[in-house]
């Protein structure tokens, strides 16, 4: 099912919602993480249309989200420059998901520093083995295809890298497919976990450094990375890069791990 269904009934308009094509991207109990931060990007993107570009993010995973849903949005701060709106999810009457999202125009620049080349790029994606076919979340199967973006006979530590990218070309802006992948990628503490457990987002906060990212054939090269890891919580660097290696998304994430 298209992200575009699922985004349909999603007009602006606070009040209740019925998400009737969440099937195919849930996760467990709860909409994927990327596409609830989606659903309440876009109700932000649809209440205010006149937005400058998304330049930074913060989401609180508060509880799951299902397809009976209430929608709120409202501005927080217009600026000259700057304009910061928050969006929330409600399901079955509780809070479930929050988000702030941080618009800014374009501006001559005063400091200029490119960000930092992967290290052990992996090549082009149609170099890479097919991962995870078969395999992981239901979302994971209809949605996205998946390949290696590290050498499988390695010791990777606490990181998971992956080519990704959507099985259906949706009809996305550039922003929103970034919104929608940037979560793609389970926890890299899993590797390191030393019992079968569930795991669980709490939060999600990113900065957008490529507001007009198109990379070549819809992959990105995502990664995850547990900077910390103890107490049943691990602390996540979340990154994407485009198909020529520029990073376009970089974040960070707290993630109960449990078991």
């Amino acid at each position: 099912m298209t992200i575009a269904s699922l985004l349909e009934p999603v007009d602006g308009t606070p009040g209740p919602r019925r998400l009737s094509h969440a099937a195919d991207w849930m996760q467990g109990r709860t909409l994927y993480g990327g596409a609830s931060a989606l659903v309440a990007f876009t109700m932000a993107r649809r209440a205010f249309p006149d937005l400058p570009p998304l330049r930074a993010a913060q989401i609180g995973f508060v509880a799951p989200v299902g397809e009976e849903i209430e929608l709120g949005v409202e501005m927080v701060r217009e600026g000259r420059n700057v304009t910061q709106v928050r969006s929330e999810i409600h399901a079955g009457g509780k809070l479930a998901l929050t988000a702030f999202w941080l618009f800014a125009a374009e501006r001559e620049a005063n400091a200029v520093r490119p960000s930092d080349p992967p290290a052990d790029w992996p090549g082009p994606p149609q170099e890479n083995a097919q991962a995870m076919k078969g395999e992981g979340p239901a979302f994971i199967q209809n949605n996205f295809e998946l390949r290696f973006g590290q050498a499988r006979d390695a010791d990777h530590g606490a990181t998971i890298r992956r080519w990704a990218r959507l099985t259906e070309q949706h009809e996305l802006d550039p922003v929103s497919r970034l919104v929608l992948m940037g979560d793609v990628m389970p926890p890299g503490a899993m590797r390191i976990m030393q019992r079968v457990g569930p795991i669980s987002s709490i939060n999600w906060s990113f900065n957008v450094l490529d507001p007009e990212s198109r990379s070549k054939d819809g992959w990105y090269l995502a990664e995850n990375a547990s900077q910390h890891a103890g107490a049943g919580y691990s602390s996540e660097r979340l990154r994407m890069w485009d198909s020529d290696g520029r990073q376009v998304l970089d974040g960070l994430q707290c993630v109960a791990v449990f078991g």
